[in-house]
């Protein structure tokens, strides 16, 4: 990219202050691109993710325009509906109602002087019309950045049973691609399945992570009071969204076969559309050795995340090749021991298991995935624990992910 380039518009329905998913991402990257003189126009929602509820201070019902670092950043914030209770419909509508609402202020900014670059963050997929709708009017340069393979998805997990609303998404998807000027996504079996459905290249453009911000802490297992755990308990942990794609009525599973062992102790933090039906399912079962805690706040996120013993993710069988979890990147920088239930052939499993930088079982084996967790509880982990940190380090570090993309061009 050349080096003389000012002025971005960044288009996505996630963003700061946003602590997970995309919203994170973006909001890291604007600050990055603000810190490089470089001006940035955002048209976003207001935060709901992943408590889907709009946080306050915002209420959500009217557009609110903010201005930051002596005007290089301008934000635009677009209401929208947030359903409490997320099912394909709903959220069909919820991202329909930002689209709309966004279209306006990106009719509104057809008078503002041109904005040579759109970046436009996918889901929602169908954004990529109006970034094209923009073009069209002011020329420019669209690069479009797909964080999930969302129409895939949908299908995968019978989101959207309608078939004609797949197939009209489909097209519009693949003229999306034709017209944009370049395609990132953010792991390797995404950024082929994507090639696949259009003659470009696609960029790999992975997630990053602050290694500086996260790192590892020694004996760190001290400061667990602070959450009302103790020194001697082994700490099993999922940290994120919870919502229908993570699976995790496996973590159910896996606390009540150990639910006899003491000091083996579950513990899901976190917010979204699913967490009070696992709170129901939990108490139901009598299931006392899982804890439920909200997501934590940055300024003891590196804390928290080294006090743990085994971070574990969870991805439904057949969606392995269609997101990448975010999560992933801030446990391997604090050189966290991870346990992946994935399909043996997704991106995720092969980067875990190629790199010894964790552990991989299938996804729909409970019973490999107990007698995984027994197995750990037994090893002396500390050079896989190592390799994640160093992968963290060269891999995905924050600056140099977004200055080759950005500027090393």
């Amino acid at each position: 990219m050349n080096k003389n380039i000012k002025h971005f518009l960044i288009y996505g329905i996630n963003f700061s202050p946003e602590l997970t998913g995309i919203g994170r991402y973006s909001g890291e990257m604007v600050e990055w691109l603000v810190s490089k003189n470089i001006k940035c126009t955002v048209v976003t929602s207001f935060p709901y993710y992943p408590n889907w509820q709009i946080q306050k201070p915002y209420n959500g019902w009217f557009y609110k325009k903010e201005k930051i670092n002596n005007g290089l950043l301008t934000i635009y914030r677009c209401p929208m509906y947030v359903p409490k209770n997320v099912n394909g419909t709903k959220r069909i509508i919820h991202e329909a109602s930002f689209f709309i609402s966004s279209l306006f202020v990106i009719i509104y900014l057809l008078f503002k002087p041109k904005i040579a670059n759109i970046f436009c963050v996918a889901p929602p997929f169908h954004l990529g019309l109006v970034a094209i709708f923009y073009k069209f009017f002011k020329g420019g340069k669209i690069y479009y950045h797909i964080q999930d393979l969302q129409i895939e998805a949908a299908k995968n997990l019978n989101m959207v049973k309608q078939k004609y609303l797949l197939n009209l998404f489909e097209v519009l998807e693949k003229f999306i691609l034709k017209y944009v000027d370049e395609i990132s996504s953010i792991s390797f079996d995404m950024v082929n399945k994507i090639e696949l459905k259009v003659k470009k290249n696609v960029v790999l453009f992975p997630n990053w992570v602050d290694c500086n911000f996260y790192y590892p802490i020694q004996n760190s297992n001290i400061n667990r009071y602070k959450w009302g755990f103790n020194e001697n308990q082994k700490i099993i942990l999922y940290s994120g969204s919870i919502g229908e794609k993570q699976g995790l009525e496996k973590m159910l599973l896996l606390a009540n076969h150990f639910k006899l062992h003491d000091e083996i102790l579950f513990v899901i933090a976190g917010n979204g559309p699913y967490l009070e039906k696992l709170k129901q399912e939990a108490k139901s079962k009598n299931i006392l050795n899982l804890k439920f805690l909200p997501l934590q706040p940055n300024n003891i996120f590196n804390e928290f995340l080294n006090m743990v013993d085994i971070h574990i993710i969870f991805q439904k069988k057949n969606t392995g090749q269609l997101v990448m979890p975010s999560k992933l990147t801030t446990i391997l920088a604090v050189g966290g021991l991870t346990l992946i239930n994935a399909d043996k052939d997704s991106s995720l499993h092969k980067l875990i298991t190629e790199n010894e930088i964790g552990f991989s079982v299938n996804s729909e084996n409970i019973n490999d995935l107990i007698i995984k967790l027994e197995n750990i509880f037994t090893l002396n982990n500390s050079t896989v624990k190592a390799n994640a940190r160093k992968y963290a380090e060269k891999e995905l570090d924050k600056v140099n992910l977004l200055s080759n993309f950005f500027i090393n061009k």
